[in-house]
């Protein structure tokens, strides 16, 4: 009779160990199951694009429609490194060579052109970009209304500036396609700045004339 009663206390106790085993088994299996989703979801996020060396213009997620027609054609794209062109601004009386390119080696030159735009006078976005301490350091007295004239092998276009903005240096709307001829220029900002500055200083243009 005692041996009855000693072991329904035992039984009961496996009985406990094994439904908290299975308990816990459940718990674990359910928490990897919503960890795996949660990787997948973050996977699938946008990353941010990040700014070249030079620190001037993000690159790569996004880039110009190569289906939309040009009404500019040039006989070659320029090589990386190579003077494609001049940019002159007449309100500040400068007149800077266009670079391919936005390395550091290329703004230590002049103003680089994002290899992922179109060229000057083209069709869409066409992305220019330099140093807020050399070529740019006065690009914050222009306003809207001023212009922007390249001059290139296929041409002179001037570009007359309507906006002004400042936005964060990861910002890709820099770079998106455009449904015309537009010139954006980008510098590091604020212009008085130690260190890598968090922003950059956009002129966005619209083309007025070109040949």
């Amino acid at each position: 009779m005692s041996r009855t009663r000693s072991s329904r206390p035992r039984s009961s106790l496996v009985a406990i160990v094994s439904l908290g085993s299975i308990v816990l088994g459940i718990a674990c299996i359910g928490w990897a199951l919503m960890n795996i989703r949660a990787q997948s979801v973050s996977s699938a996020m946008p990353i941010p694009a990040k700014p070249t060396a030079a620190g001037a213009v993000p690159t790569g997620s996004v880039t110009a429609s190569d289906a939309r027609a040009r009404k500019v054609v040039y006989a070659k794209s320029p090589a990386a490194g190579e003077a494609l062109g001049t940019l002159s601004i007449p309100a500040l009386k400068q007149k800077l060579p266009i670079i391919e390119g936005t390395g550091d080696d290329d703004l230590k030159r002049g103003v680089g052109h994002f290899s992922q735009s179109v060229l000057p006078g083209e069709q869409d976005n066409c992305v220019l970009s330099g140093h807020r301490d050399t070529v740019f350091a006065s690009l914050g007295k222009l306003k809207v209304g001023d212009r922007l004239i390249t001059r290139t092998a296929a041409g002179t276009f001037t570009y007359e500036i309507r906006r002004i903005r400042i936005v964060h240096k990861d910002d890709v709307s820099v770079i998106v396609p455009a449904d015309h001829a537009v010139l954006t220029v980008s510098t590091c900002y604020p212009f008085h700045f130690v260190g890598a500055a968090p922003d950059r200083y956009v002129l966005v243009a619209d083309l007025v004339t070109g040949n």
